[in-house]
């Protein structure tokens, strides 16, 4: 599995998948940071067996130290109940390393294998994030930005104007750190904390648009306006996002609902926004064999 990918790091990305689901029988999935694994559990095991993969994965890839997420099929409830059972801040083997710089694609970013189910960076996204850094110019929105991997890509394309959006002032605060090892000024003008869809629609009604919107909401979040369900709603975020576009700009769509085909996605993104045409289609990369789960559209206002 790992050794498939060992051309990754020669070409500048120390930040990937080592073994996905498909490759464990659905077990688990093991991801790199440098020396350090991240090692996500789908199902139950005994402590005594958490550590033996631990321990094989870290002598197979000679790693400094392995990090445990155990990832519940339910974890927006159970994440806020047993955090720190489900991602504890120590590693379950090696010695502990709660930050370090990681590349992908020559890009540094900063990784926190112990603070969450989350580390930094979503390994999957890749290559949506090499179509930004190819492509972005003029003004850029990255909505649910976490910590502005995409808004960095961006940046490092030469895009006039980047903002970030979260929820979080932690992630966009991780996020300036991102910019920072890169060079990149990060005023905090550009990183706005708030609910996204309150702010779509006080964009709406602001002058100036953007030439590039970015889209990657969770699966399922609460706001002000109560329970959305990428599923169900994402028909209405894709009329916000495209109503924010300037004529020919794009919009980058992610769903990582893994109950959504593409079809399906693409079908609910077009009754949201029938004004744009759907240029590309992928999702996630070469380290994720058979992955469904993520879907990734590009579309272009006509």
């Amino acid at each position: 599995m790992a050794a498939r990918r060992a051309h990754l790091s020669a070409e500048g990305t120390t930040l990937y998948r080592a073994a996905h689901t498909s490759e464990t029988g659905g077990l688990y999935a093991l991801d790199l940071a440098g020396e350090v694994g991240i090692l996500s559990l789908y199902a139950g095991l005994a402590s005594s067996d958490e550590l033996r993969l631990a321990e094989t994965w870290a002598e197979t890839l000679a790693l400094g130290s392995v990090y445990l997420k155990r990832r519940p099929q339910e974890a927006r409830h159970a994440a806020n109940v047993v955090r720190g059972q489900l991602s504890p801040q120590e590693p379950v083997w090696g010695e502990a390393i709660p930050e370090l710089t990681a590349l992908e694609d020559g890009v540094p970013y900063l990784i926190r294998p112990g603070s969450d189910l989350s580390t930094g960076l979503f390994t999957d996204a890749r290559p949506a994030r090499r179509w930004v850094r190819r492509h972005a110019t003029g003004n850029v929105l990255n909505t649910f930005a976490y910590t502005c991997g995409f808004g960095l890509n961006a940046a490092l394309a030469g895009a006039g104007v980047v903002k970030n959006l979260d929820l979080s002032r932690k992630v966009l605060s991780w996020g300036q750190e991102n910019y920072a090892l890169s060079g990149l000024p990060a005023p905090d003008s550009d990183f706005i904390s708030g609910d996204v869809f309150d702010w779509l629609k006080r964009l709406e009604r602001k002058p100036g648009r953007f030439d590039l919107v970015i889209l990657d909401p969770p699966s399922f979040a609460r706001s002000r306006a109560g329970v959305w369900r990428s599923e169900r709603d994402y028909p209405g975020l894709a009329a916000q996002a495209a109503a924010l576009l300037t004529p020919g700009g794009h919009l980058l769509a992610l769903n990582n609902h893994a109950g959504v085909s593409g079809a399906a996605f693409e079908r609910a993104l077009m009754a949201g926004a029938p004004g744009l045409r759907v240029t590309e289609r992928f999702g996630a990369g070469e380290d994720y064999p058979g992955a469904e789960h993520l879907k990734v559209l590009v579309a272009q206002r006509t």
